[in-house]
């Protein structure tokens, strides 16, 4: 038995050095994308981080918040800030033209007399309590009796602008008004109070933020697009062993050297073992090419360096359990596609939905809740949860073990059905 498993072996060896083509595809390929990915995510990276966003800025307030607006813009470091176009000054209408156009992708309009009449409004508000209290003045009736209407500071984006970036903008620029408010109203309290210019409340925020990322050795781990996508393109290259694999089985089926193996006799169970060897040695050769080029490449491409350090023995047990589902699915493909038309659009398509769901293009929790159970069903989410668990999360080898089990199960329950269906089929 042991000799007929190694004929096989040898004999899936020779078919694949046969075809020099179906090597590139599936060793040069993978490459390929993983660099030419990752160049373009970490290029976007740099560019939305090192790159000012023009703002056309309509300010038909010159006052003091629209001022407060343009210094807090600038000192973000994130928007360079346009008050003319071709050396004429902006309106609203020729902001609005701009952007609606695509030629900006933001516009802030801040609306006349934002300034006087906020401070108006304040006066109002700070009068009356103070009034309640026994302290203001109550002569002081013009000021409360002006009646100020509600300011509309307004935006205009590009229709092709992300929903994330539109909310983080109106969060920021809501975030920047309220400060401007909470500041005017201390102030005028001050004023009323008499106390002159010595601040008697304290202006600073109460409440921070601050972001406490995991550490090894004292160093912090912080993800970088080569972290993704050295495991994620690796899965997908992985699990596209597929489409090889089902067709090489079709193919055998078609010739009929299938049933020359079988008339030696040579069991279904041990032709699948010798194509589940050979194919998993080239799964982990795909990885392990993967892998350096996150190495010792992507540094001199001016990427992030992919650390392995004391994680590597982990890496190469996801991919292996990883490389079985993905053999266990092209050879339970292959065993029931009946020509190479079938066998290979559906491979292609199934594997690139798999890759869809399971997070490999679309993190999943960007996606609808629907969407987020069905990634569960997905070999792929698996490997890459693993992946992330020992690269990202600092996992041990019982923190990526449900994963591996999922796998693992993924790959006999396809074997099972692989072998039973061809069983019942040469049996009719």
């Amino acid at each position: 038995m042991l000799y007929k498993f190694w004929m096989s072996v040898k004999k899936e060896v020779l078919l694949l050095l046969r075809d020099f083509g179906g090597l590139v595809i599936l060793f040069v390929m993978p490459l390929v994308l993983i660099i030419t990915i990752t160049l373009i995510q970490n290029a976007t990276f740099k560019t939305l981080s090192n790159t000012k966003i023009p703002v056309l800025l309509v300010d038909n307030d010159n006052g003091s918040i629209s001022k407060t607006v343009k210094n807090n813009l600038s000192a973000s470091g994130s928007f360079a800030i346009v008050s003319n176009i071709e050396g004429v000054k902006l309106t609203e209408e020729a902001a609005k033209e701009a952007v609606f156009k695509g030629k900006y992708q933001l516009a802030i309009v801040i609306p006349e007399k934002l300034s006087t009449d906020l401070q108006i409004k304040v006066n109002q508000n700070v009068a009356k309590i103070l009034t309640g209290f026994g302290v203001g003045d109550a002569t002081q009736k013009t000021t409360q009796e002006a009646v100020v209407g509600q300011k509309e500071v307004r935006l205009y984006f590009d229709p092709a602008t992300q929903l994330t970036f539109k909310n983080a903008v109106k969060s920021a620029i809501d975030k920047m008004i309220s400060q401007i408010e909470t500041q005017s109203i201390y102030k005028t309290f001050q004023d009323q109070l008499g106390e002159g210019d010595k601040p008697i409340f304290d202006q600073k925020s109460f409440i921070s933020f601050k972001e406490i990322v995991p550490k090894v050795n004292n160093k912090e781990i912080l993800p970088n697009s080569v972290q993704h996508n050295v495991p994620a393109w690796s899965l997908f290259a992985i699990f596209f062993i597929v489409v090889p694999l089902s067709i090489n089985i079709v193919k055998e089926k078609g010739q009929g050297t299938q049933i020359r193996l079988i008339t030696n006799p040579v069991p279904y169970a041990v032709l699948i073992a010798g194509k589940t060897a050979t194919y998993l040695l080239i799964c982990m050769i795909q990885f392990l090419l993967m892998v350096a080029v996150g190495i010792y490449l992507f540094p001199y491409l001016d990427l992030p360096i992919l650390d392995v350090t004391g994680k590597m023995t982990l890496l190469i047990i996801v991919a292996l359990f990883s490389g079985l589902a993905a053999i266990g699915f092209g050879i339970l493909l292959g065993t029931v596609a009946k020509t190479q038309e079938q066998s290979a659009p559906f491979g292609a398509t199934s594997v690139v939905i798999l890759a869809a769901i399971g997070g490999v293009w679309v993190p999943v929790f960007a996606m609808p809740k629907v969407m987020q159970y069905v990634s569960h069903i997905s070999p792929m989410n698996w490997g890459l949860n693993a992946f992330y668990d020992v690269l990202l999360r600092n996992g041990t080898f019982v923190t990526i073990l449900p994963e591996i089990i999922f796998l693992f199960l993924f790959f006999i329950t396809t074997i099972t059905i692989a072998i039973l269906y061809d069983k019942k089929k040469r049996a009719v």
